[in-house]
């Protein structure tokens, strides 16, 4: 059916009678099929995509609804002049599907890629829709591919335009989910506009770049084109076919009945295999020159364009393979400004971003790594060639710098993915929504601590290996598919050291070994597992026995399965590609993958450990990134969800974080889960059109990226050299600044900024102590937190980037939530021999502290560290008892405030006692008061940093304090 939008169902019918998809042109006919309709009926099969297809149109022509909503519908039915009772059967047959789709920020574009042009020409895209839905994807899923990927493409530059332009885009997905089905979606529609040149950069590994090349042979460029001239009936013309060996091939790869080219299309030239990165081309140039009908035209004029072949590689992020590409691509001269060309590069947040310090860059030129500055050299080579990154974990992607026009930052567009169907994520393993302290059901059914009271729980991960291994062949047997449960693997993950792997991977064959699977002592240890963990959390929609003699017989099969070869555990990692070219390891070549898997680094990234079902883990890092990325427990994990264990540390010692504390990596993976749905958030909260024009471009987004644990940031340092720190907040914490200014008048005008706080403070000192510290006098007084923001907004710094996250804490504090009251201010009196005195701005006299600077213009400690317990006290940070004093003043929306007058040699004085400014610091230290929190708000915010617009990151303040 055509995708221009729904008519008068009369005149619809009509239309459709000549179709090849089923369709009843008599109205009253239909009317009452469709009432009496059972769920296989081919007529709702196709009304039940066409619904869906239109309910998830974004910004049709015919429609000004929003989609994916219950008002798009009734309009649908009312341009079908649907009666009550038909909307009822369709409603109950096809229920709207309103899940949120895609967040889009954009630049705005020129609309070029109609639904109507993307009709017209789909050859490509239409082949890969009915694929997915042979693979049993849903109407919904399919509707929703559809749309996203329409959204990259339609933001890509028209490919028959004049004026080259290369868009910029950044597509956000999640771990293991299914976004290489995105980027095949767009490369279908893309080559089906008139794309013809597509490099899609597969990884750093040879195993994941095969992986994609497999993926995109079986799905998009299918047989005919991988046979190319090759008789598919000769065995001799063969030989050479990279699949011989593959036991999926050719009935699961797609395939057109002929080539393409044969039937009016045309056709794709693979320039790399399943098993050859890109090589500098043996036959010269020629496989990369395009064939132009009319040479007197460009080969993006229409006329050459829809005639010519495309050509697709898969090309590793490798410095020497792209520079291969690189090298030949130059040799052909002129013809590269002519070419459309588009670049996918797989994990873009890897390899890919400039990690190069600015600050070392010599004479201001811009030092690139060797895979940015390699795909800097594409970009430069192809004029009209567009970028789409995709990744899960996007931080280092917005905090590459907008002003620089040859990296990677999203100018054009960044879009979100929606959260699919079925697929396990952080909000599976974790109880975002509980208010108190225990475990939710999430955390109940699929979460188990490293320890427990016996001591380490390795064993009854192995345990539950072989259990859940078990159950799906009990599964299978009982009427589940079998296809989900092919695989069959369980992950342990506790270092980066190949020594310690192979230790661990020794220890757990000796508790293979040891663990009585075939006698009483283990079937005894398995039936318990099975009653206290396994049958009290079964999905009851599935097949399971309710007494383990009914499993036992499955687990002896399920044993020799994992123990076939020998080993129950294979060891996954090295210093080179040879050590990953295990053919057990090849989840497509082969048949069953039972195993237990024991890495590092190399598992965390891009691949994919098929049959994931339990989970050792307990290796930290401290970058939000690289610790999300290791979440292999993320995916699709059809029939047996259920079943998915995560076994993690819970309170492992981090010596270099949180003053060597312990860490919860639980607490750590749901701190980054918070990052991320608060990035996706404000995404969602820019992207709605003003007037029909985007609210901001991705340049201009106000700070996204937040950090809601101190010790995890991010990403890696080397990523965030141009990121700016925007906000700390620091409910409840000492905060101490140290960035004064050095210069004369910049100190007397700070402290004058500070002489309406003086005034306030009492003329007798009066004494401050908590219970287990030493009292002390001080001044003391009060003000609101807007006489404060006053004094705050108008200070001077010798580093401002410094103050600057703090205030806009305290900023928000007023301008959302009024979360602050006042302040009490206190400054301290010295009693050291040491201690002198004098009066500030005719007030006092006030102690002077003697302080020096550490680190440039950086002092170092200001603070007294007796001084600590009765502020946070007073800020209601600490449940100790204060004094008299102390209690009194204690206030549940109060702060903190302590004021050190400094001074860094002998001061002069003025003529009324009071120290000249010039020579003075106006240091302080606060606490902000737990009401502050505001619950799940994020600690920390950054933003990228535009080197040549100042003004490109937005924050909004109502008034001069901007």
């Amino acid at each position: 059916m055509s995708r221009r939008g729904p008519k008068h169902f009369a005149k619809l019918a009509f239309a459709l009678a000549d179709a090849d998809e089923p369709a009843d042109t008599d109205v009253t006919g239909f009317h009452d099929r469709i009432l009496a309709a059972a769920p296989g009926d081919d007529l709702l099969a196709l009304w039940r995509r066409k619904l869906t297809a239109w309910d998830f149109e974004q910004s049709p022509t015919w429609s000004a609804t929003a989609p994916r909503t219950p008002e798009r519908r009734a309009e649908v039915y009312d341009k079908l002049a649907f009666e009550a009772d038909l909307r009822k059967a369709f409603d109950a047959a096809v229920p709207v599907h309103t899940e949120p789709g895609p967040v889009t920020i954009s630049r705005e574009f020129q609309p070029w890629y109609t639904r109507e042009q993307a009709a017209n020409r789909s050859f490509y895209w239409t082949s890969y829709e009915r694929l997915l839905r042979r693979k049993g994807w849903s109407d919904a899923a399919v509707s929703g591919l559809d749309e996203a990927a329409h959204a990259v493409v339609e933001r890509l530059a028209d490919p028959t335009r004049d004026a080259p332009y290369g868009a910029r885009g950044l597509v956000v997905g999640y771990v293991q989910s299914g976004k290489t089905a995105n980027f095949t979606g767009v490369t279908a529609k893309a080559i089906d506009a008139g794309y013809r040149l597509v490099i899609v950069l597969g990884g750093t590994l040879n195993l994941l770049r095969g992986q994609t090349q497999r993926r995109l042979d079986m799905e998009l460029i299918g047989q005919e084109n991988i046979l190319g001239a090759a008789d598919p009936n000769d065995p001799d013309a063969l030989v050479d076919i990279d699949y011989q060996d593959d036991e999926d091939w050719p009935a699961k790869f797609v395939s057109f009945g002929a080539r393409p080219s044969v039937l009016g299309a045309f056709d794709i030239e693979r320039l790399t295999s399943r098993d050859r990165d890109y090589m500098a081309l043996e036959r010269g140039i020629s496989a990369l020159e395009f064939e132009k009908p009319d040479r007197t035209r460009p080969l993006y004029d229409p006329a050459n364009l829809h005639a010519a072949r495309a050509r697709v590689m898969v090309v590793k992020k490798n410095k020497s393979v792209l520079e291969k590409l690189v090298k030949d691509l130059k040799k052909m001269g002129p013809i590269l400004g002519e070419i459309p060309a588009l670049i996918i590069d797989d994990e873009s947040d890897q390899a890919s971003v400039n990690t190069t310090d600015p600050k070392k860059w010599e004479d201001g030129k811009v030092t690139r790594t060797a895979i940015n500055g390699q795909i800097s050299k594409l970009l430069n080579l192809l004029p009209r060639a567009q970028y789409v990154g995709y990744t899960a974990t996007p931080f280092a992607n917005v905090f590459i710098d907008p002003g620089d026009e040859e990296d990677l930052f999203p100018r054009d567009f960044l879009i979100s993915l929606p959260r699919p169907t079925g697929y396990m994520g952080v909000q599976d393993f974790h109880d975002l929504d509980t208010v108190d302290d225990g475990e939710g059901e999430a955390e109940k059914t699929h979460v188990r601590g490293i320890y427990d009271s016996t001591g380490d729980r390795l064993q009854e991960a192995l345990d539950a290996f072989v259990l859940t291994g078990a159950l799906k062949l009990y599964r299978a047997k009982h009427g589940v598919p079998s296809g989900p449960f092919r695989h069959h693997t369980m992950l342990v993950h506790e270092s980066v050291r190949m020594a310690e792997h192979a230790a661990l991977a020794l220890r757990i064959n000796t508790m293979w070994h040891n663990a009585a699977y075939t006698g009483p002592e283990g079937h005894t240890r398995l039936a318990s597992l099975f009653d206290k963990d396994f049958h009290a959390h079964v999905d009851g929609s599935l097949p399971t026995p309710t007494m383990y003699a009914d499993l036992k017989p499955y687990v002896s099969q399920a044993r020799r399965l994992i123990n076939q070869g020998g080993s129950p555990v294979m060891v996954i990692n090295g210093e080179s590609e040879r050590d990953y070219a295990q053919p057990d390891l090849d989840f497509d070549r082969t048949p069953n993958v039972w195993k237990i898997l024991v890495g590092g680094t190399k598992l965390s990234r891009g691949f994919t450990v098929e049959g994931l079902t339990i989970t050792y883990y307990r290796r930290t890092t401290q970058q939000a990134d690289t610790l999300m990325q290791m979440g292999r427990w993320f995916g699709f994990r059809p029939g047996y969800r259920d079943l998915v264990r995560l076994y993690i540390g819970r309170e492992e010692a981090l010596g270099r974080a949180r003053n060597a504390k312990t860490v919860d990596l639980y607490e750590a993976f749901e701190a980054i889960c918070r990052d991320e749905e608060l990035f996706r958030a404000e995404l969602a909260r820019y992207a709605p059109l003003v007037d029909g024009h985007p609210q901001v471009t991705p340049a201009q987004i106000p700070p996204l990226v937040a950090q809601h644990l101190p010790w995890v940031k991010p990403s890696a340092r080397n990523k965030m050299f141009n990121a700016e720190l925007v906000e700390v907040r620091s409910p409840g914490v000492w905060e101490e600044l140290t960035a004064y200014p050095e210069d004369p008048d910049a100190l007397r005008h700070n402290t004058g900024c500070w002489a309406p706080v003086l005034g306030t403070l009492s003329q007798a000192p009066v004494s401050l102590g908590v219970d287990g510290s030493l009292p002390y006098d001080a001044r003391v007084g009060t003000v609101s937190h807007k006489e404060l923001l006053t004094v705050l907004c108008d200070l001077r710094w010798s580093v401002p980037e410094q103050f600057s996250p703090h205030l806009e804490f305290l900023l928000d504090a007023e301008r959302e939530a009024r979360t602050i009251d006042d302040w009490f201010v206190i400054a301290p009196m010295q009693t050291s021999a040491r201690g002198n005195e004098a009066r500030i701005l005719g007030h006092g006299p006030f102690s002077l502290a003697r302080r020096k600077r550490r680190r440039g213009s950086l002092f170092g400690a200001i603070r007294d560290p007796k001084h600590v317990a009765a502020a946070m006290r007073l800020a209601g940070a600490t449940n100790l008892t204060g004094n008299a004093t102390v209690e009194q003043n204690v206030r549940p929306r109060r702060g903190a405030l302590m004021l050190y007058p400094v001074v860094e040699s002998e001061p002069r004085m003025m003529s009324d006692g009071s120290v000249d400014p010039r020579d003075l610091v106006m240091a302080f230290a606060f606490v902000a008061p737990p009401s502050t929190a505001q619950g799940e708000r994020p600690l920390v915010r950054f933003r990228a940093i535009d080197s040549t617009r100042a003004e490109a990151a937005i924050i909004d303040r109502d008034d001069k304090r901007s």
